[in-house]
């Protein structure tokens, strides 16, 4: 055929096509891909590269066939890859709008032009696939620790070699103090592959809190083999850390395999993490004994939990409370981000002035709202009453059965505490229109009409003043209503849905 040129050169290009697909673990058809598209490139910079030119390697014998191709339309836009209907049928009556012609053209040397061209094509070709091949390798690596030879450092930033991908260790993912150099060998967390134009990168880590998880489950076999499990890590990387630790098998103590014969296991982790202290703690399904342990090495001598708002107080005598809280506040911060309650620290001085501030507050209310004496109100607060809703609306027999008490005096209460409530909110009700509040804030559940009147008090007034703020901004307006984050989240959420609707309904028209 008069649009091909084959030869020797032909057959060598399947051979090195051939030996770069072995060499970078890739498909000899990608390969051959590439070399079609450089000789392409060649084709339009001798023919004009207004063409279709197309060019096909015969995956057995090398040769190469280059073609000129013209689509068949009705309307001609661009005479150089169009045809009109009437000048096709002239070249064959059979020929119908949407079909392609293809012309042969004539050889070119294709021996240097190829080989120059294509190496172009085919390394950038080459580094595509072999950037997609890291990616799909390592995308389901994303949780694994691995371990590479140092390559680079730019800008404080590490760049790691595994085998045949890079991994990034950024400088805010390092140990502080750390001094990597190149050459070193370095172990990491993955915590994210993307594929991006510049291709795969994999990002690793030595501060997260799973790669201390990581490594202690390669230093003790109980951990691999689903025995002991690593419930929760917190860690203040490069100086210290909490890991709490429970077995499923009542004989194996979670703690001591852990820390394994003379320390040796976890000083092998303490090694790898540059000396960073670690505490390992049994842990507990009872939050207060959890917390307990998590707050080790400091004595604790009682807790109040408040479950409601995910709150605890831990009282401790006065000569633990600086090993209780830690240096900088180290030890009470770990043990919180390991148990996901906020810790209040007291002394056992400080406490007792607080549950007496406490009970005078509760009494003066009692006092006021119940128009009671305040040995009464000390009765109700020696019962755990907390509120004037718990007086209105529990049980009247609970409430007659309180020594002192009987049935006509619960009755009174009962009816007092009502009234109380009701005018309670009729007061907040007025204040609610008095403040303007929008309807659509009013409406929003999960926030009481006090908490309404709060925040009207402190200029937030519509839907949009409340979803303008973020969850700790709300937790700081609403200190009274003592919401959890969670909660205080999910109001902020609520508050926002409409914003998501609006924009929906923008796209969809």
């Amino acid at each position: 055929m008069t649009d091909t040129h084959t030869g020797p050169g032909n057959r060598e290009l399947l051979l090195v096509a051939e030996t770069v697909a072995r060499e970078k673990s890739i498909e000899k058809d990608q390969v051959l891909e590439a070399m079609e598209q450089a000789i392409q490139k060649a084709g339009r910079s001798k023919y004009g590269y207004e063409h279709d030119i197309r060019a096909k390697i015969d995956r057995k014998t090398g040769e190469i066939t280059l073609v000129r191709c013209q689509e068949v339309v009705e309307e001609l836009e661009n005479p150089a890859t169009q045809l009109t209907l009437e000048e096709a049928q002239v070249i064959d009556p059979n020929l119908k709008v949407g079909d392609v012609i293809t012309e042969p053209l004539p050889p070119i040397d294709f021996g240097r032009v190829a080989a120059q061209t294509a190496k172009q094509v085919i390394f950038q070709k080459v580094r595509d696939a072999e950037r997609h091949r890291q990616y799909e390798e390592y995308k389901d690596r994303v949780g694994e620790v691995v371990s590479g030879i140092v390559k680079r450092v730019e800008f404080g930033n590490i760049f790691i070699e595994l085998g045949k991908a890079e991994a990034l260790l950024r400088r805010d993912e390092m140990i502080p103090r750390e001094n990597i150099r190149v050459g070193d060998r370095v172990r990491a967390y993955i915590y994210d592959v993307r594929e991006e134009p510049r291709g795969a990168q994999i990002f690793v880590s030595r501060t997260r809190p799973e790669f201390m998880a990581k490594l202690f489950m390669q230093e003790v076999p109980e951990i691999y083999d689903g025995i002991i499990e690593i419930k929760t890590v917190a860690r203040d990387p490069g100086s210290r850390a909490k890991i709490a630790v429970t077995s499923s098998d009542p004989s194996i103590d979670p703690v001591g395999s852990c820390v394994g014969m003379r320390g040796s296991r976890v000083q092998a982790v303490v090694s790898e993490l540059q000396g960073e202290k670690i505490d390992i703690i049994p842990w507990s399904a009872n939050p207060a004994t959890f917390i307990v342990n998590a707050l080790a090495p400091a004595e604790v001598a009682k807790v109040v939990v408040d479950e409601a708002s995910q709150r605890i107080d831990v009282v401790v005598p006065d000569e633990q409370l600086s090993l209780a809280i830690g240096r900088r506040g180290q030890n009470v911060r770990l043990a919180s981000i390991l148990s996901g309650w906020k810790i209040d620290i007291l002394t056992e001085a400080q406490e007792s002035e607080r549950r007496t501030e406490e009970v005078n507050l509760r009494s003066k209310t009692f006092v006021e709202a119940l128009d009671v004496d305040e040995m009464i109100a000390h009765l109700l607060i020696a019962e755990g009453f907390a509120k004037i809703e718990e007086v209105a609306y529990i049980d009247l027999k609970e409430l007659s059965s309180i020594e002192g008490f009987d049935v006509d005096l619960a009755t009174e209460l009962q009816s007092r505490a009502k009234t109380y409530l009701e005018a309670q909110e009729q007061h907040l009700t007025k204040r609610i229109k008095e403040l303007k509040l929008a309807k659509d804030l009013t409406s929003l559940e999960g926030l009481d009409l006090e908490a309404l009147v709060t925040l009207g008090e402190k200029n937030i007034k519509t839907l949009d003043d409340l979803a303008d703020l973020a969850a700790d901004e709300l937790l700081e307006l609403l200190p009274e209503a003592r919401l959890t984050e969670e909660k205080a989240q999910e109001i902020i959420m609520a508050a926002r849905a409409h914003w998501f609707e609006a924009e929906k309904e923008s796209t969809e028209s």
